[in-house]
This record gives structure tokens, C-alpha cells and sequence, in this order.
């Protein structure tokens, strides 16, 4: 697809100026020209067409081209500001046939040369960006992974408080030889009962819980079973 042409900027009013060969290294002085008296007077405009630039000097009425100015970079050797004004510059054109001149452009007001600084600032940012987007999709990074490629991972499970532990053990798993594990929350089995408290199936009175417990209940059963001594022989002694 063909680019199209696009306008950036357009001043109706800029003049034309014949200038000396520069004799020193420091710049061209605008004050070195007749600047009573320009060659030209005419209509600028700032065009692009694709990543091109070009500054044409055309008639104000008829649109005659008069001169134009590719500019590859800016500030740079097409476009180049005085060093004792800033309303002019030193611009070098060129014909068809690849021929070059040097001539000086003014404006009449600071205004349209601030204008003309800000277009040519803003088009040349822009196309860095644009030069640096494409750059960047080229040298993208390949992350997917290759035939046969694999990759380890190392996952450490923590609890709740914030402490690394172990995984978690599942329902129902026995400790080693066979043995229940402890019951959650470290819970104890409660003590037997002690015998006083142990219920007498056969209603008979529960015995004093005491050191001699069993002596005593083994004397008391005796002292049950022990027969009644009749009246007449309560007075002989027993051996």
C-alpha cells in the first residue's frame, strides 16, 4: 500500500535569503545577510510521506513548487538554526537530480519558527518510538517450551501461623507396628475408678476404703460364718 502525504505544519508567510559561503566553524550569522531584501517571499510547508520528511517552499497563490528540503534528522545538516537569531535557519535543498544549495529561510515572527522547532521535535520522537516497537517485536523472547523440554519445581507447603511443614497425613493412617495414632489435641484417657466407687451388684454395704480394705472384708465374712456359741458353753474357753 501506497504511504499517503500528510501535513504537519504550514506557514503562509516565510522569506528567502541568499547567504555567503561560511568562512568559520562557529555557525552562519543571520546578520551576514541582506535582510532588507529577501529573494523570496512565499507559503512553507512541513510535509511527511511515510517515514519521510520534507520542507516545500511553494507560491502562496498558484502552489508552485519553488524549493524543497528532505530532512533525515533534526537538528542536523538540512535544518540548521543561526547562531545570532532564532527566527532563522540555514536550510540546503535539493532538485531532482540530487543537486544541492544552501540557502537562508526566516520568519517574521518568533512565534512560527517556535512552531516550526516543536513539528520537527515531535515527528522525529515519534519515529524513534516507532523504530524502537519494531525492534522490540523482532527480539522478543521465545518462552514456550521445546520437544522433550521439562522443567522442576519446588513447592513447599506452608501453614497458617506462617511455619514450613511436611504434607499433611491422610484419614485413617496407622503409626508404625500396627498402633492407633494419638488422638488430636493430645487428649488423655480418663484414670480408672477407684473401688469405692465401684457399684456392689449384690446391694451389700460398700467397705471403707482403707489400707486394711481387704483384711477387713476377709474378717468380716469370717465373723458371718462363724457359728453361734450356745449359752452353756459360752464360759469354756476356746483353743
Amino acid at each position: 500500500m501506497e504511504a499517503y502525504e500528510s501535513v504537519i505544519l504550514v506557514k503562509n508567510e516565510v522569506f528567502v535569503f541568499k547567504i555567503p559561503p561560511k568562512t568559520t566553524n562557529r555557525g552562519y550569522r543571520a546578520a551576514d545577510w541582506n535582510l532588507q531584501e529577501p529573494h523570496w517571499t512565499g507559503r512553507m510547508r512541513l510535509v511527511t510521506k511515510g517515514d519521510e520528511l520534507i520542507m516545500k517552499l511553494e507560491d502562496k497563490t498558484s502552489g508552485e513548487l519553488f524549493a524543497k528540503c528532505p530532512i533525515d534528522k533534526y537538528p542536523g545538516v538540512a535544518l540548521e538554526s543561526v547562531t545570532d537569531s532564532s527566527r532563522y535557519f540555514v536550510v540546503r535543498i535539493q532538485d531532482d537530480n540530487g543537486r544541492s544549495a544552501y540557502i537562508g529561510l526566516g520568519f517574521g515572527d518568533r512565534s512560527d519558527s517556535f512552531d516550526l522547532n516543536v513539528a520537527l521535535q515531535d515527528h522525529f520522537k515519534w519515529l524513534r518510538k516507532e523504530q524502537e516497537g519494531e525492534q522490540g517485536q523482532q527480539q522478543q523472547l521465545d518462552l514456550s517450551f521445546k520437544d522433550g523440554e521439562t522443567i522442576k519445581i519446588n513447592m513447599k507447603i506452608t501453614k497458617k501461623d506462617g511455619s514450613e511443614g511436611s504434607r499433611p497425613r491422610r484419614a485413617g493412617a496407622t503409626s508404625v507396628g500396627g498402633l492407633l495414632p494419638p488422638p488430636p489435641g493430645g487428649s488423655k484417657l480418663p484414670p480408672p475408678p477407684s473401688p469405692q466407687h465401684v457399684p456392689n451388684p449384690f446391694g451389700a454395704p460398700a467397705v471403707p476404703n482403707t489400707e486394711w480394705g481387704d483384711f477387713n472384708s476377709a474378717s468380716s465374712a469370717s465373723q458371718q460364718a462363724k457359728p453361734t456359741t450356745p449359752a452353756n458353753q459360752q464360759n469354756w474357753v476356746q483353743f
